[in-house]
């Protein structure tokens, strides 16, 4: 399993808001040739009448995870979105915490997005 690149927050905040493309690796973005290791060559995934989840816990679980849902952006077929965190979900303590993004389509399929995102929480003044 990999990681996207640590993102820093602080406990009890409620920003920032995280914005989203979400993308294909298996299928190459229109005009690009397809390389597996460049995010950019890859085709968006087209997000209309899909629900996009967002799931955040400590590192390696232990706890229910906290469970957020995106806000599609239109174009919905560019794969974009972004995800406002609940009011106390960053009401943690100070540590290393993860996620990771689910879409579910109009009759309930899901896919999950492979690489996960993780997280360095630490404490307020």
């Amino acid at each position: 399993m990999a990681y996207l690149e640590t993102i820093p927050l602080v406990a009890g905040d409620d920003l920032p808001e995280l914005n989203f493309t979400l993308r294909d690796s298996n299928t190459a973005a229109p005009g690009e040739r397809l390389d597996p290791d460049d995010p950019t060559s890859w085709a968006p995934i087209d997000l209309t009448g899909q629900i996009v989840r967002v799931y955040f816990r400590p590192l390696g679980g232990g706890a229910e995870p906290h469970m957020m849902i995106c806000t599609l952006h239109a174009p919905y077929s560019e794969g974009r979105c972004s995800m406002q965190w609940n009011a106390t979900t960053l009401d943690v303590p100070a540590g290393s915490y993860e996620a990771e993004i689910e879409i579910e389509d109009v009759v309930g399929r899901k896919q999950t997005i492979f690489d996960r995102l993780k997280f360095k929480v630490r404490d307020d003044f």
